[in-house]
């Protein structure tokens, strides 16, 4: 079960008290309208989001579409944002959010659009072959996690992919520790059935 809004992710914190003042500084001239001030924030904070989004969503596309979002709603929330968590924790959670409701209310699968793999100039037979190899099981990866329900998808993703532990995870999506597990190995098996089944 997918929870309906998601709650700080407690690694994300950065430094204790001056990463806090820190974080308040750059609230405080983002505030005062700095555009500066928001280049630097989404700057620093944008590569994680935009990851974190393309394996949740498992498409580049819709990831860039929801970063856009996630920082439109940032910049229209920021005068929420009390310091109490990190930025970066407040903007994850944001992001997180805005996954888990576009993955509610989308309709209809699209069919993932894949490009032809080109051989690297320069590189041996040998190499070019474990190159297309590791790119072409990295893609089946991709492929079959979007198929996972969404809630076994989360927990995947932010224990097996992020390196959060399950405590985080489940303090990260509202659920208790064992249903972190339980849809982490939930996620496991059907992922090895998906992509053993494309093998054969």
């Amino acid at each position: 079960m997918i929870p309906s809004k998601v709650t700080a992710h407690p690694a994300a914190a950065t430094g204790g008290p001056a990463g806090r003042a820190a974080d308040m500084a750059l609230v405080e001239r983002c505030r005062n309208g700095d555009l500066a001030a928001f280049e630097e924030l989404y700057r620093a904070h944008a590569g994680k989001l935009f990851s974190v989004a393309c394996r949740m969503l498992g498409n580049p596309s819709d990831a860039e579409d929801l970063l856009q979002e996630v920082f439109l709603s940032a910049h229209r929330k920021l005068e929420t944002f009390r310091g109490e968590s990190a930025l970066g924790t407040w903007l994850y959670r944001l992001a997180m959010n805005q996954c888990l409701d576009f993955l509610r209310s989308r309709t209809a699968r699209t069919n993932q659009v894949t490009g032809t793999l080109d051989d690297e100039p320069g590189l041996s037979d040998t190499a070019s072959r474990g190159l297309a190899e590791r790119t072409v099981a990295r893609m089946d990866l991709e492929r079959a996690l979007v198929q996972l329900p969404e809630g076994c998808r989360a927990a995947f993703v932010l224990h097996d992919v992020e390196g959060f532990e399950h405590r985080e995870v489940a303090e990260a999506l509202g659920i208790a520790e064992g249903t972190s597990k339980s849809q982490v190995h939930k996620a496991r098996l059907r992922l090895r059935a998906i992509l053993s089944a494309a093998k054969s």
